[in-house]
């Protein structure tokens, strides 16, 4: 069965449902097949050595390629609109691929200070060891972010919305600076989605993805991708992943998979919640400040209306009592679940200075602004009502 050669044409939220679909079919199978195997038999040694040289199409052993996990990567890349895809067996095996393919000794990084703290500790504290040096700045900031611009750069790494502070990062700009100095931009698009951001279309070259979050949706698998526009860039990341061994299981593709024919759904019950969540946290005397970019006192308010096409499920806040009150706020919770992740169809809330971002040194953490006070949430696919009530009842507790 072949599929809608228009898919392309097609609105979002049916490309979301339909390119993870059979390509072609044995049994008349409406979802792709699990090819749960390590290699793969060659008819003839002439089709083996053809394969091996690149001359022929075809799959040779799953650390290269694996047909199950090829039907993810090219369901991404097209939603992305990319060239294609390199999936990776977690999020961060996206982000050391990616940078360990495409850095050298004595290369320069600029990146977002406030981002996901593993990513942080692996450019600062691992990078190092081998010569390459990163600067951390503020890069929703264009005028900073162009002063961290040197001869040295190679790679510009932008997280937007970053974790956990939800600042926005203006893509076109940040290309247009990154391309001026011959660096590439780096893109992790995680907090959005493809279905709400397509940073390749503001002139991203690279974008990277924790599947694991809104794409797969359901906290029950790992995974991660990477997306590239130029099929010569695509190729070099594609080496360097089946070099390093950060290959996806074929289980994992087929559950992702299955996971990203509802993110349409599950993105607009979520955001829509996050919006409603967001202004009643505005407004709640317990709660100091609140970061939503879709609220119009986000201070990057008008580059989120330009380069999203909605305002995506994260949420940041401080509360009252700072660091007390924040553990106060999470263990009262009921119905909220206290647990690091997002992006799943259940509402999880989290203390970044203790916990995701924990090894991050204060004074780091306090110049990107993940403060003591603040809290993240993630907000779910359950009732409003349901969700208020619980925020409500928790913050309650707050300063007693």
């Amino acid at each position: 069965m072949e599929k809608d050669p228009s898919m392309e044409d097609r609105k979002k939220s049916t490309r979301a449902v339909h390119l993870g679909g059979v390509k072609s079919s044995v049994y008349g199978e409406v979802v792709p097949a699990v090819f749960q195997t390590s290699t793969f038999a060659f008819p003839s040694a002439e089709e083996g050595a053809a394969r091996f040289a690149g001359e022929r199409p075809g799959f040779i052993y799953t650390r290269l390629a694996n047909p199950t996990v090829r039907v993810l990567e090219e369901a991404v890349a097209s939603l992305e609109g990319g060239s294609g895809g390199v999936a990776a067996s977690t999020g961060m095996g996206a982000l050391t691929t990616t940078f360990l393919a495409l850095l050298e000794q004595g290369a320069h990084v600029v990146s977002t200070d406030s981002i996901y703290g593993a990513t942080h500790l692996f450019l600062e504290s691992d990078l190092s060891r081998f010569g390459v040096r990163t600067s951390f700045v503020d890069t929703s900031n264009p005028e900073i972010l162009r002063d961290a611009l040197g001869p040295e750069t190679r790679l510009v790494f932008i997280e937007t919305p970053t974790n956990p502070t939800m600042k926005i990062t203006d893509l076109e700009a940040a290309a247009r600076m990154a391309h001026e100095h011959g660096a590439l931009l780096v893109v992790d698009n995680t907090f959005a989605s493809p279905y709400l951001q397509r940073p390749l279309r503001w002139g991203a070259d690279i974008v990277v993805h924790s599947l694991t979050k809104f794409l797969n949706g359901h906290s029950d698998v790992l995974g991660g991708m990477v997306t590239a526009k130029d099929p010569q860039l695509l190729s070099r990341l594609r080496k360097a992943s089946s070099t390093y061994g950060s290959t996806m299981d074929p289980h994992q593709a087929w559950l992702i998979l299955r996971g990203l024919r509802t993110l349409a759904l599950r993105m607009e019950r979520a955001q829509e919640n996050a919006l409603r969540l967001a202004q009643y946290l505005a407004g709640h005397p317990k709660v100091t400040w609140v970061r939503y970019p879709g609220l119009p006192d986000h201070p990057q308010h008008a580059v989120a209306r330009k380069q999203m096409e909605g305002f995506g499920s994260m949420i940041c806040f401080g509360v009252k009592n700072g660091y007390e009150g924040g553990v106060t706020l999470m263990d009262r919770v009921r119905l909220i679940t206290l647990a690091v992740s997002l992006g799943s169809v259940e509402s999880l809330i989290e203390h970044p200075a203790s916990m995701t971002h924990a090894a991050v040194p204060w004074e780091e953490r306090q110049q990107a602004g993940i403060l003591d006070e603040l809290v993240r949430l993630s907000v779910g696919c359950e009732d409003f009502e349901d969700l208020r009530r619980d925020l409500d009842q928790a913050l309650s507790q707050v300063g007693k």
